[in-house]
């Protein structure tokens, strides 16, 4: 674990299975993430904020006159990670949580240990700041992080959703965590990050196997990157859209995509796990197919309507000689002009190998 201090959260969830039995994906619930992450909050990998031990002894963080803030011993190789926050990022965090649990119903959790000093910090400010907001009728919860987990757990067996408020590292470890237990990556996991003036950055994981997915694309020209967390960060980002500027066509878009994002599911379009069925190409085709379709079928925007419906026809005619054409080109290794940083050209004829579906989209 790269944090020491947050090995129990996963101890904990392997006790609470050994005990419990394994989690069924079918039934069992769902944990949210609210991060602390607004203005470099606890940016745990900023090179000026990390720092090795180089000999057994303490380090400490002291104020701008010599006074000590809090500090940590160690041992020599040890690296310590320096935590900071500011206040504005802290009390937008607790309107996120409040403002979530009255959303859905369920309970927000705070994760925070009392007894490390970062965190008793924040708990004074959490208590505080809680008391600008209202919270009648809202289960809100400040617990350590071992007690969290135990508590998220013990809800998602009974197939309830938990939200998790957590620091940034935290953040980062539990959304891995529950999507990997809940659908086996972090891959098609969707994040919505509020910004404070009033922006948005809507994002899925990366599910930690890219290089795998690239070395194949070269060997194979088969790309089984499957981009189900993007069509559902594309769609909510068309909905921020139409909240932010009453554009009610992008609101359309956004439903209708979420959607065509349900077919492809029902239909199971997600790439195929070996060479000769569909990849990320034939996903994004069916996907545009579908999307296409619902917009079509919709009756909210006679605009959009009129716009895909002959595209939408067009797309279903030549349905199976665009899948032909994107699959008859696996097999061979292909040149992308470099491996982090792609020629465009190359990427671009390689991504889009079907004449026929070039030619719709002309």
């Amino acid at each position: 674990i790269p944090d020491r201090s947050y090995a129990g959260v996963y101890q904990a969830t392997i006790d609470f299975c050994k005990a419990n039995g394994a989690l069924d994906p079918c039934t069992m619930g769902s944990v949210s993430n609210i991060g602390l992450m607004a203005q470099k909050a606890e940016e745990y990998g900023s090179h000026d904020k990390t720092f090795e031990f180089p000999a057994n002894g303490t380090v400490q963080v002291v104020a701008a006159d010599g006074t000590p803030l809090l500090e940590q011993t160690g041992q020599a190789g040890d690296i310590f990670r320096m935590c900071q926050v500011k206040d504005a990022p802290i009390q937008d965090w607790v309107k996120l949580g409040v403002k979530r649990a009255r959303a859905t119903g369920n309970p927000a959790v705070f994760w925070l240990d009392a007894h490390r000093a970062h965190d008793a910090e924040l708990i004074h400010k959490v208590k505080r700041y809680l008391l600008d907001h209202a919270t009648e009728g809202l289960t809100i919860k400040i617990l350590s992080p071992v007690a969290a987990t135990t508590f998220s757990l013990e809800r998602i067996v009974q197939g309830q959703d938990t939200i998790s408020v957590t620091g940034n590292v935290l953040r980062d470890y539990l959304t891995d965590l529950f999507p990997i237990l809940e659908v086996g990556t972090s891959a098609k996991m969707l994040s919505i990050v509020p910004l404070m003036n009033g922006g948005g950055l809507f994002e899925t994981g990366a599910g930690g196997s890219a290089p795998k997915h690239v070395q194949q694309l070269q060997s194979k020209n088969y790309l089984r990157w499957d981009s189900l967390g993007e069509f559902l960060a594309l769609a909510v980002s068309l909905d921020h859209c139409a909240d932010q500027t009453g554009n009610e066509d992008a609101r359309v878009l956004g439903k209708c995509l979420d959607d065509a994002t349900g077919r492809f599911l029902d239909e199971d379009k997600s790439p195929t796990r070996r060479l000769g069925g569909i990849d990320n190409r034939g996903s994004h085709f069916y996907l545009a197919l579908f999307w296409a379709e619902a917009l079509a079928a919709q009756t909210d925007s006679a605009n959009l309507q009129s716009k895909f419906s002959t595209i939408a026809a067009a797309l279903r005619a030549s349905e199976t000689k665009i899948v032909e054409e994107l699959i008859a080109v696996q097999g061979s290794a292909v040149d992308t002009g470099g491996y982090y940083r792609m020629d465009d050209a190359k990427a671009e004829a390689i991504m889009r190998p079907s004449a026929t579906l070039n030619a719709l989209m002309s």
